[in-house]
C-alpha cells in the first residue's frame, strides 16, 4: 500500500424524509445523515434578495463543512486559511460574512482592512478544537517550559484552527501558524529555528496533537516516542522534566470533536467489505486511522483527489459528513462511503443555518452590522507575524509532492 499525506458545485439538501429522493442511498451509497429541509422557500427567497440588494458590498464565504442551504449563498468555498485570503483578496467588500465558525472570522478580521467589517452570522459557531487552547492556559504551559529549562529550544507552532490570541503567542514567541496542507513544512522551518529536525531543539504545537502527531511521525521520520502530550490540567502537561527534555515534539492535548470519531475498526470494516477500495482521511484524525489509510490530506485535498479519481473507483472518506455527502453528490459515477457509521456532523459549523444567514443579510440591509468580530489591533500585529512567517514558507521550503 502507497500511502500519500499531502495537499495538492454545490448541490441541492439531500432528504430521506417523507417521500423526498436521496440520490446517494439510491445509488447504493452508504453515507447517512440526510438533514430535514430547512430552506422554506421564503428563507431563500429573502436571502437571494438581500444578498442583491447589497451586490458588491457584501462577499460571503463557506467552509467546506456548512450545509448546502448555506453553501448555495458563499460566492466562494473553501477551507479556513482560504477563505481568509479571499476575503483578503477582496478590498472593495465592505462587509464580509463568514459562514464557518469563531477562529476563521477572526482570521479575517486580521487578514482585511480596518473598513471591512467581518460578520459572522451566529456567535454561537465556534470550535471545540479551539476552545481546548486558551491563552491563559498557554501562557502558563510556556512559563512551566522556561522553568524546566526547555523554551529557550522550543518554536511554537498553531494549527490555523485556533484562536487569534494563540496566533499571537506563536507570532510573539517566534513561531508560526500551520494549515493541514503546510503542517510538515511549518514544522522543518520552526526546527531550523533550533538546529534542525535531527538536533536537539522542540516545537510546542497547538492545539491538534493528531496533526502533529502524524506530520512529526510520516513526514519528519520521527518515532512515536519523540512526542509527549502537555495535558494542561497536569503540572508540567503530566510529564517530567527527563520526559521534556527528551520530547522533540510537545504536543497540546486537543482533538477535532468529528475526525476523533473514527477508529481504525471502520477503515478494516470497509476493506473487508468493499475489496480495492481506496480510503481517504483528513490528518486531524488518529495515528491508527492515518497509518491504515491510503490517501490523508486537507478538504481541499480530498475534494481535489475525488476530482481525478477514476470513474467506477471506491472511496471511503473520513472527514465532516457534509462534505463527504457534497463530494459523493458531485461524483455519481464513483462509489463514495463515509467512514463512519453514525452521523458525523460538524455541531457547531451547522449552528450557521439559513435562518441566521438571512438575518444577518437583512441587517446589513437594514443598515446595521450584527455579529461583528473585531481581533484588537495588538492581538492582530502580532497574530499577523505568526501568519506572514507562515505566507513565506513555500519559498523557504517548496511543498514536496
Amino acid at each position: 500500500m502507497t500511502q500519500t499525506f499531502h495537499e495538492p458545485s454545490p448541490t441541492p439538501a439531500l432528504m430521506l424524509l417523507g417521500e423526498r429522493r436521496d440520490p446517494l442511498s439510491e445509488r447504493g451509497v452508504d453515507c447517512p445523515g440526510a438533514l430535514p429541509s430547512a430552506s422554506d422557500p421564503d428563507l431563500v427567497e429573502r436571502a437571494r434578495a438581500a444578498k442583491e440588494a447589497l451586490g458588491d458590498r457584501v462577499f460571503i464565504l463557506g467552509h467546506h463543512y456548512q450545509r448546502d442551504e448555506v453553501i448555495q449563498f458563499a460566492d466562494v468555498t473553501g477551507d479556513s486559511f482560504k477563505l481568509a485570503r479571499d476575503a483578503a483578496a477582496r478590498p472593495e467588500a465592505e462587509f464580509i460574512v463568514f459562514c464557518g465558525v469563531h477562529f476563521m472570522a477572526e482570521s479575517a478580521d486580521i487578514l482585511t482592512t480596518d473598513d471591512q467589517a467581518v460578520v459572522l452570522p451566529d456567535m454561537a459557531a465556534g470550535c471545540s478544537m479551539a476552545d481546548m487552547a486558551n491563552i491563559n492556559q498557554v501562557d502558563d504551559a510556556w512559563a512551566q517550559l522556561e522553568e524546566a529549562g526547555v523554551a529557550s529550544r522550543t518554536v511554537p507552532v498553531t494549527y490555523m484552527n485556533s484562536t487569534a490570541a494563540i496566533k499571537a503567542f506563536c507570532g510573539e514567541h517566534g513561531g508560526v501558524v500551520c494549515t493541514s496542507s503546510n503542517a510538515e513544512v511549518a514544522l522543518r522551518w520552526a526546527f531550523d529555528q533550533v538546529g534542525g529536525v535531527e538536533g536537539d531543539g522542540k516545537v510546542l504545537f497547538l492545539p491538534d496533537q493528531h496533526l502533529g502527531r502524524n506530520t512529526a511521525v510520516i513526514q519528519l521520520g520521527m518515532e512515536l516516542g519523540d512526542c509527549v502530550v502537555w495535558d494542561p490540567r497536569k503540572p508540567l502537561g503530566g510529564n517530567t522534566p527527563e520526559a521534556l527534555e527528551k520530547a522533540r515534539m510537545i504536543l497540546w492535548k486537543g482533538h477535532c470533536s468529528v475526525h476523533g470519531r473514527f477508529r481504525r475498526s471502520h477503515v478494516d470494516d470497509f476493506r473487508a467489505k468493499v475489496p480495492g477500495i481506496n480510503v481517504l482521511v483528513h490528518p486531524e484524525c488518529a495515528h491508527e486511522v492515518v497509518t491504515a489509510a491510503d490517501y490523508v490530506g486537507s478538504t481541499e485535498y480530498i475534494i481535489k483527489t475525488l476530482d481525478a479519481a477514476e470513474p467506477g473507483s471506491a472511496w471511503v472518506i473520513g472527514t465532516e459528513l457534509n462534505l463527504v455527502r457534497r463530494v459523493a453528490n458531485a461524483h455519481p459515477d464513483k462509489e463514495v462511503h463515509f467512514l463512519e457509521d453514525t452521523v458525523c456532523f460538524c455541531s457547531t459549523m451547522n449552528r450557521i443555518d439559513l435562518p441566521h444567514l438571512v438575518w444577518a443579510l437583512e441587517s446589513l440591509v437594514a443598515g446595521e452590522v450584527p455579529n461583528r468580530i473585531v481581533v484588537d489591533d495588538e492581538t492582530q500585529r502580532l497574530a499577523r507575524i505568526a501568519l506572514d512567517r507562515m505566507l513565506a514558507l513555500p519559498a523557504l521550503h517548496p511543498a514536496k509532492d
